[in-house]
């Protein structure tokens, strides 16, 4: 394995292990494709086998830093470069020629020679890519998570074209021949956008008012994940009371199999009659397990059926089917559009639907206890008896 996939395999490690996910954008995949756009300038520059190495393994820790946080991240990134090189038993000179590529990358940096111009380039071939867009989302989402800079869309549109304007240019003469014209066409589409925007936002205050009134009118996305969440729990929770109470079910059922089997025929002769108390003591308590398991899973049964002057006063909750599953399609057709225009009978009827979901979970996890200390009660009761009942034959 030579160096540069050695190179590779270290920075995905470190970047797998130690990077936060807040980085949307400067994380492995970004490095995947600075390393490539570097590779394809080292092939049309002609770089000399020497420097194209030091300029590949440059381009995988151009970003290491970002591990150990955004703040002076290339410094954070020749450090982490140096530990990997002097471990791969490369020189002093060498080291220093790999760092000083990679502070190449700092915004403000101006290339020096030929290998720091082709860094820069590849740090910055997004400008140039036909998903610039999306890309250019991830490191807002960045910004936003990892810096708590928020932009508006014209804002950041706005940054966007100024940045590629007045902030940046290509160096080498592959990037000026081949990814400037693209750059200038994303450069148009950040024109177009910022030219929208502003249209948009010159309409009147009426307008604007109206969509501000029918944004808050929608369920906003933080409460719609946590009734999504809760209910998932509720859900999740039910499962598992059902799962215990089959278990119980499953296990009192073998017991008193095995011993209507094995034991109670065999309780009609006199040498056996000691074992009649024992053996009915432990039948007695697998069927109280077993009843009080079918009472928690045992569901219970509503009318199905529903008044448009339930709906009218908000009465019932639609989101259970156990209040609809009678009614014809038009008639539940109907009553959840009454629902879902008005936004206080929705977020009610999921409240209530949580609400209730709560209360069955209540008695669930009631009527299981009570199994399962009936149960153990019984285990342990039935093997009293049996031992008292074997010490009296003298066993």
């Amino acid at each position: 394995m030579n160096i540069i996939e050695q190179a590779e395999n270290y920075v995905f490690a470190l970047l797998k292990d130690k990077l936060s996910i807040s980085y949307t954008y400067h994380n492995f995949n970004h490095t995947v494709r600075v390393v490539s756009a570097a590779k394809q300038l080292v092939e049309n520059e002609k770089v000399d086998p020497d420097t194209a190495e030091k300029i590949m393994i440059a381009a995988w820790f151009h970003d290491a830093g970002y591990t150990e946080g955004c703040t002076e991240h290339e410094e954070c990134g020749t450090r982490i470069v140096e530990k990997f090189l002097q471990g791969q038993g490369k020189s002093e000179a060498y080291i220093e020629e790999v760092k000083e590529i990679i502070r190449a990358t700092k915004i403000d940096r101006e290339p020096e020679n030929l290998a720091q111009k082709i860094i820069k380039d590849a740090d910055y071939f997004h400008f140039a890519a036909d998903n610039y867009s999306e890309l250019s989302e991830l490191l807002r989402e960045e910004w936003k998570l990892t810096q708590q800079k928020n932009y508006t869309d014209l804002e950041w549109a706005m940054g966007n074209r100024a940045m590629m304007v007045q902030c940046h240019r290509y160096y080498t003469d592959f990037a000026k021949t081949n990814w400037q014209p693209k750059k200038e066409k994303n450069t148009i589409e950040c024109q177009r956008i910022i030219q929208k925007l502003t249209e948009d936002r010159a309409d009147s205050k009426s307008n604007i008012k109206k969509k501000k009134l029918e944004k808050l009118e929608r369920p906003e996305r933080g409460i719609d994940t946590m009734f999504r969440v809760t209910l998932s729990n509720h859900t999740r929770l039910s499962d598992i009371a059902d799962s215990k109470a089959n278990i119980l079910l499953s296990v009192n059922a073998i017991i008193i199999s095995i011993a209507l089997s094995t034991l109670v025929p065999k309780l009609d002769s006199p040498s056996n009659s000691h074992l009649i108390i024992p053996t009915f003591t432990m039948i007695m308590f697998s069927v109280l397990s077993i009843i009080f398991a079918i009472l928690s899973t045992r569901p219970k049964v509503t009318s199905g059926t529903f008044t448009r002057k339930d709906i009218e006063d908000k009465k019932v909750n639609l989101l259970f089917f156990g209040n609809f599953y009678k009614m014809p399609i038009d008639e539940y057709q109907w009553a959840m559009n009454v629902m879902m225009k008005d936004r206080d009978y929705l977020y009610n009827s999921m409240i209530k639907d949580l609400y209730y979901l709560g209360l069955v979970l209540d008695r669930k996890y009631k009527l299981l206890r009570i199994t399962y200390t009936i149960f153990m009660i019984g285990i342990i009761f039935s093997v009293i008896v049996f031992v008292i009942a074997f010490r009296s034959l003298g066993v």
